[in-house]
């Protein structure tokens, strides 16, 4: 039991948005790896951070599929995030599935310096 709850305040990074229209600091680049994701949770949105060939990508970290909040866990391959329970592909750019069908919300993304930005635009999911 404590180790659960040891690996989940190790996976949790919290941040409170006082403006839902701005963009929020979330985390220095140096703390992102190279295709393996990272979750944060920003005024009660949970989502994923990817950052791949150097570019940052935010996506929701639930899959559509399940509601399973595991999208931080998956891999990355072509261009695209593998949930790591059920295989379904997204497109880190769009959150679109193949052939186009929606998938996923995705959030833009800013670097500035060594800081990571993200603009979240829901407080809630609608599927």
């Amino acid at each position: 039991m404590e180790r659960k709850k040891k690996l989940y305040d190790n996976n949790l990074n919290r941040i409170e948005n006082d403006n839902a229209d701005e963009f929020v600091k979330v985390c220095k680049t140096d703390e992102l790896k190279e295709a393996t994701g990272k979750r944060f949770i920003i005024d009660d949105v949970e989502i994923a951070l990817f950052k791949v060939d150097g570019n940052v990508y935010a996506i929701s970290n639930i899959c559509p599929h399940q509601k399973t909040a595991m999208m931080h866990e998956g891999f990355i391959e072509k261009g695209k995030v593998v949930c790591p329970l059920h295989g379904w592909e997204f497109n880190l750019t769009d959150g679109t599935m193949d052939g186009g069908r929606r998938g996923i919300d995705c959030y833009k993304t800013e670097v500035r310096g060594d800081d990571v930005f993200v603009k979240v635009y829901k407080k809630e999911l609608n599927w």
